[in-house]
């Protein structure tokens, strides 16, 4: 697979022009199926969660078709949870979905030489299928609540070579969630820092810092960049027994709405330009690992 053609990020007008045009040759495109998972059973105490079967429209519910009908090598995968009720009908799960990943994906084609299917995927962590996509990106971890079988989906999926990516979650109070959700699926299993110098910063770009991506109302007003108390961004990981990196964790950051929000020419270009290197880096090393 020949992934080496490198086409310059910093090529600011092609990226954007890419994004921008791209987002509306897709919008018309139907959302990729979705199966849903059976919910947990019904407890006063889980009377605030957003169950999959509420959160996963009739239209999002068909498997993808790459077209034309030949499997592609890559989908970006974007993991259906469970999760608690932030506001009315809010999913955590689905934040930015499916702009972000439509428009990180024509980034993606374009950057790379990956053949990609060009629209979103989003799969349950209890769908039998989810072990066919060795890459699976999740968001908003600090509202996620998952079943058992989500559970035990994911670690499944984890122990058989998967890989996952976290985006999109703030400061201690969402941290202290995801730790236990975390523990639920990998006990025992600690989360450390990715030194700069890991292959995962630099397997395509030569990413050498870590900057905090903020949503685009923060990014457009010119700050700040943080949210809650999550002032430090930071890239941290699980490895499991043998060494191999299993989960990304970009805590105190937004990859997804700097790839949402791209073509706008308000938002600023190297908030964009990170998320996109990143992103990049994240697929390559989970394919070529």
């Amino acid at each position: 697979m020949a992934l080496q053609k490198r086409w310059k990020l910093s090529s600011a007008v092609a990226v954007v022009l890419a994004v921008g045009l791209g987002f509306v040759c897709f919008a018309a495109t139907a959302r990729p199926p979705v199966a849903t998972p059976e919910p947990p059973q019904s407890t006063d105490a889980q009377q605030s969660i957003f169950t999959l079967p509420e959160a996963l429209s009739d239209q999002a519910r068909r498997r993808p078709i790459a077209v034309p009908n030949v499997p592609r090598e890559f989908y970006f995968t974007r993991a259906a949870y469970t999760g608690y009720y932030r506001f009315r009908d809010f999913r955590s799960w689905s934040v930015d979905f499916p702009k972000a990943d439509r428009q990180f994906l024509i980034g993606l084609r374009r950057l790379t030489n990956l053949d990609a299917y060009e629209a979103e995927n989003a799969v349950p962590l209890t769908d039998p299928d989810l072990n066919k996509y060795p890459f699976l990106y999740t968001v908003e971890v600090g509202y996620m609540a998952l079943s058992e079988a989500e559970v035990v989906g994911l670690r499944r999926y984890l122990h058989a070579g998967g890989f996952l990516v976290i985006d999109d979650f703030w400061g201690s109070f969402e941290w202290e969630n995801f730790q236990n959700q975390l523990q639920r699926i990998l006990p025992g299993y600690p989360i450390v820092d990715l030194p700069l110098d890991h292959p995962i910063f630099n397997c395509f770009y030569n990413v050498q810092e870590i900057v905090q991506v903020p949503n685009v109302g923060q990014g457009m007003q010119g700050g700040p960049t943080w949210e809650s108390d999550g002032y430090y961004p930071a890239v941290k990981g699980v490895f499991d027994e043998q060494g191999r990196l299993m989960v990304v964790i970009n805590w105190n950051t937004d990859l997804g709405d700097a790839w949402e929000w791209a073509e706008n020419p308000y938002y600023p270009l190297k908030f964009s330009t990170y998320a996109y290197q990143m992103g990049v880096n994240f697929i390559i090393y989970a394919m070529s690992h």
